[in-house]
């Protein structure tokens, strides 16, 4: 293993990054760049999967493929999955080994690795059950609120000072406090989003707190008509996976979207301004108030009892707005006819989208993503309503003169997934469970038969996730002990552990660990999203770090310091796999483990040989995933 400086680690081929529309016809001037991207995700995942795949062979035990016929079926997912794998005569991998299967159901659900002591307890529990066990922990634990509470900002777009307004640190405080608060309150998916949609009060107000949503359709530079459309932009493609009306609200998706949406290709301009008309009575007025006052520069969201979509616009961020024939202004119609009963427009448009079937799906599409790698429809907020239903598949022709495809991997399965999650009344956490107690979800990660391209999309093994710039923060944190402890603006408390910031760009106290999480690609919601692209740099600074390299101290890390006691090399090499790898060490690894420790010639040394073996477990490939 030797010094440090000579270790040389693989760089991992990590996942591509989700590409997202913008507000210009990005599509107009680049087609190929998303004609292309479903294609270049799978090649990453399949170049991924291979990478980790020989890794963790090289460290541990072989495993066997089987046919998808002797996996057991736990539930509908497991019917779908093994089903077309058995219709298709492709093997599935095995089920986890119990230390894959506690990392990875650790790390999914609360973005922190197990502790050696609960890996030990667990492998050592005898119980059929302990798989499901250990899943109802997790779920009501108090990290799985900090990691998903960091799902939720991204999606809701959770940033202080965005591209297009300032919506200040204390509205990012209170608006992040107000999204931990629906977990820890376990309010629906379709709570959170209808509140998100339809609040009113300050967006200071932690209370009122979900009225920082609306304010991210606020765009300057034009008439009041481009902030109704951004707001249906965004609400469309957070809670209806549906980004293509970004698009429409500029013009007919005819000439424009016939090569990715066949919804799209037929959808009006009209129709998208019809559906942002349901915004036509938001208002948002800003405070001005001295800068020393805590309510200084917040906005009070709410709603007038009259108002239309006027289509008199010359000027703006989109085309003019003109007249259609003698039709002036509009008022709401949801898609599919569905107008409001009453003045209270924002509230007639949430709760015709939480009946939508697209909301059901889309969010199904997601959580699926989050846990399994690839979505059933990619990218996520590409949905297209034409090409979903199994029972009604597209009759139109393609471009191309070919029949238009339904768009999920798993079509069957998406409307099950979104059924399901409506049955269960939009329950967050019932839902998760579903899908991490199915064995599909519980397959290895390891696949020793021949791993073909075109099985990447059927889901016969488990696709790693790298973890982001935060879960690596923490993990590194964890292990050896050494918590942060950072301040952000406007708040009095002290965080030590990155998950539970507000945002991607914080610590902006410590700027040195900002940028070393930063290098993992945790983007800023706003002009920049998360990747799960690889780097040079992102392995270079788990080598080299001043974050990584002052805490693999064995004279200052408590972990470190316990692990040094141990009497014998053997139990050195096994702890520090636990401590890092959440696994114990291959024979391999063993040996090789204690012939360097018994290098060391004084208690000094040892402790230096200690840290070298610490420092490499770190660096190995799998250190950084989910796997």
């Amino acid at each position: 293993m030797g010094e440090k400086k000579s270790v040389k680690t693989a760089i991992p081929l990590l996942l591509a990054p989700a590409l997202f529309w913008g507000a210009e016809c990005t599509f107009q001037a680049n087609p190929q760049e998303f004609l292309a991207r479903e294609s270049r995700h799978r090649r990453d995942i399949y170049q991924a999967t291979r990478k980790i795949g020989q890794s963790l062979a090289r460290g541990g035990s072989g495993r066997l493929t089987m046919a998808a016929a002797l996996i057991p079926k736990r539930n509908f997912i497991d019917e779908e999955i093994f089903g077309k794998l058995e219709r298709l005569n492709v093997p599935s991998a095995a089920l986890t080994t119990d230390e894959e299967f506690l990392r990875r159901i650790y790390l999914d659900l609360t973005g922190t690795p197990p502790a050696p002591a609960d890996i030990r307890a667990f492998l050592a529990d005898t119980s059929e059950t302990k798989r499901d066990t250990v899943i109802e922990k997790l779920l009501y634990s108090p990290q799985f609120v900090d990691k998903w509470a960091m799902w939720w900002g991204d999606l809701l777009l959770n940033v202080a000072f965005p591209a297009n307004f300032d919506r200040q640190y204390n509205g990012r405080n209170s608006y992040h406090e107000w999204i931990r608060r629906q977990l820890v309150w376990e309010r629906t998916i379709k709570e959170i989003a209808s509140e998100a949609v339809t609040a009113t009060g300050n967006t200071f107000d932690i209370a009122t707190a979900g009225t920082n949503f609306p304010i991210n359709g606020k765009t300057p530079n034009g008439p009041i008509q481009d902030t109704y459309d951004t707001m249906l932009k965004t609400a469309a493609s957070a809670f209806l996976g549906v980004s293509h009306y970004d698009c429409v609200l500029c013009h007919n998706g005819r000439g424009h979207l016939e090569l990715v949406s066949l919804w799209g290709s037929t959808a009006t301009r009209l129709e998208a301004q019809k559906m942002a008309a349901f915004f036509a009575r938001l208002d948002m007025p800003q405070r001005n108030l001295p800068a020393t006052d805590f309510y200084y520069r917040s906005f009070d969201v709410r709603d007038r009892t009259s108002g239309t979509y006027d289509l008199n616009t010359n000027f703006g961020n989109r085309p003019d707005r003109l007249p259609v024939a003698a039709l002036r202004n509009l008022t709401p119609e949801y898609r599919g006819g569905a107008a409001p009963s009453d003045s209270n427009w924002r509230k007639a448009f949430a709760d015709s989208m939480v009946a939508d079937p697209l909301f059901a799906m889309n969010f199904a599409n997601r959580l699926w993503k989050e846990l399994f790698g690839l979505p059933l429809v990619d990218p996520v907020d590409g949905l297209d309503p034409a090409r979903l239903d199994p029972d009604n598949p597209p009759q139109a022709a393609s471009p191309e003169g070919k029949p238009w495809a339904l768009q999920a991997t798993h079509p069957e399965l998406l409307v099950k997934l979104g059924q399901d999650l409506a049955r269960r009344e939009f329950g967050f956490r019932e839902f998760l469970r579903v899908l991490v107690r199915s064995s599909a979800y519980q397959l290895s990660s390891r696949y020793d038969d021949d791993w073909k391209f075109d099985y990447v999309p059927l889901f016969a093994r488990h696709y790693p996730r790298r973890l982001e710039g935060e879960e690596v923060h923490d993990a590194i944190a964890l292990a050896t002990g050494y918590p942060g402890s950072y301040t952000v603006n406007n708040s009095t408390e002290r965080f030590t552990m990155a998950l539970r910031l507000p945002e991607p760009v914080e610590p902006r106290s410590n700027g040195a660990v900002a940028g070393f999480m930063n290098a993992f690609l945790r983007g800023n919601r706003d002009t920049v999203f998360r990747s799960q692209q690889g780097s040079i740099l992102q392995q270079l600074n788990l080598m080299n770090d001043s974050f990584v390299l002052s805490r693999l101290t064995a004279r200052g890390s408590p972990p470190l310091i316990a692990i040094s006691k141990l009497a014998t090399n053997e139990e050195v090499v096994e702890e520090t796999f636990l401590l890092f790898l959440s696994r114990r060490p291959s024979e391999y690894e063993m040996r090789k483990g204690v012939e360097f420790l018994a290098g060391a010639k004084t208690p000094t040394e040892r402790l230096d040989y200690i840290e070298d073996l610490a420092w490499v477990a770190l660096n190995k490939v799998e250190f950084i995933f989910s796997y």
